[in-house]
């Protein structure tokens, strides 16, 4: 269960996932030089509509596509704050897939795999360029495929959904909302 889990914050401290018991988690790799980036305007305007409603949103951020996540943890948060006034807390920057994956992404890979970027001019560029980068890291189909997969979570602690960087927004948000 999710609450098996602990992570590090991008202050280094450890942050227990026992303590969002009753929360709804959206769960975010993240990257700040990302053509998918600009998504953190609506994950940060989520977290400002609903967060008194019970969401929390972890965002970690994640160098391990494109090289796309580089800095340490506080340049990539006074990044964040800067462009896109984020005020959700980040955790510290880890790998998502591989032998040094952390261990809460195992978790979540395991309840949702990943089932396609849908359709689209996106969706088919993202599936040609993911095949090969999976393929060159020796990466499963269900491990993450690129930079901003979020995975929504709800109250009692069950993966409920599994939003690939090239899902809608509204949709993502439609989804926590029914959850809350």
């Amino acid at each position: 269960m999710i609450y098996d889990y602990k992570i590090t914050t991008g202050t280094g401290e450890e942050l227990d996932l026992a303590s969002y018991k009753g929360k709804v988690i959206m769960v975010v790799n993240t990257a700040t030089g990302c053509g998918f980036t600009p998504q953190y305007a609506p994950i940060e305007q989520m977290y400002k509509d609903y967060h008194e409603q019970g969401l929390e949103i972890l965002d970690i951020p994640c160098n391990q596509f494109g090289a796309q996540a580089p800095g340490t943890d506080e340049e990539i948060h006074e990044f964040c704050t800067l462009h896109f006034n984020t005020t959700f807390p980040q955790m510290k920057k880890a790998d998502v897939n591989g032998e040094n994956a952390l261990p809460l992404y195992g978790y979540l890979k395991s309840q949702k795999g990943f089932e396609g970027f849908g359709r689209g001019p996106k969706a088919l560029m993202m599936s040609g360029f993911t095949s090969a980068n999976s393929k060159k890291n020796g990466w499963s189909r269900d491990d993450i495929q690129w930079n901003f997969t979020k995975f929504i979570i709800d109250r009692n602690g069950n993966v409920v959904a599994r939003f690939e960087p090239t899902a809608d927004m509204a949709d993502v948000e439609a989804c926590v909302k029914a959850l809350l």
